[in-house]
């Protein structure tokens, strides 16, 4: 059982535990279809949906599933609530789910779910496996969105498909490409541990 409050049950999942910048999970979506803000919004809501709800099933029936079969078990939830987000982004958003293309299925083998299950889900509440789930899905959008961001703005001069950039402005075509994602999330990823050294050095 977590001894946090129900604050920082929420928070830790915005900084302390942030699954991409703090944890480093989930890297295969957030370097694939963040070239676009809409495409990694896209992707970061299907997440917190599958997320979110696969937590509370999880926690809800945790004394049901035999300690033997209980991951088999995670996989079976996880993979029923990734249908009906792709089924729904297919029906609804057609030319985001083909943007997405296989990266929607492939949330059923993300770490960030499958280790909130195991880690946290089948240890706690159903309160607190909410505020959990809600918590990381805010710490992995935010990451999405900000990856995203970055790369759209400087690869298109664009945000969200409206222009920011003056007809100055020369798109950086690497940013649209997957080394883009790379140097982007490297540099995010250099730029937190340097604020997290830096919050150290003022305790």
């Amino acid at each position: 059982m977590s001894t946090k409050s129900i604050g920082q049950e929420f928070t830790k999942g915005l900084w302390d535990e942030n699954p991409v910048f703090r944890q480093l999970l989930g890297l295969c979506p957030t370097l694939a279809v963040t070239n676009a803000v809409i495409n990694g919004l896209a992707m970061g809501m299907a997440t917190s949906f599958v997320l979110i709800f696969s937590s509370l099933v999880v926690s809800s029936i945790k004394k049901f599933i035999p300690s033997q079969v209980r991951i088999a078990s995670y996989v079976v939830i996880i993979a029923t609530f990734v249908t009906v987000a792709d089924r729904f982004l297919a029906a609804f958003f057609p030319p985001i789910s083909k943007s997405l293309g296989p990266y929607v299925p492939l949330i059923v083998v993300n770490c960030i779910i499958l280790g909130r299950q195991e880690a946290f889900s089948s240890k706690n509440t159903v309160g607190r496996s909410l505020i959990d789930a809600l918590g990381m899905s805010s710490g992995f959008v935010l990451a999405m969105l900000l990856l995203s961001a970055i790369r759209e703005i400087l690869g298109m001069g664009t945000f969200l498909g409206y222009q920011v950039m003056g007809p100055w402005f020369e798109p950086w075509i690497i940013m649209l490409l997957p080394p883009g994602a790379f140097i982007t999330l490297g540099i995010l990823l250099a730029l937190a541990l340097q604020i997290e050294r830096k919050a150290k050095s003022w305790k």
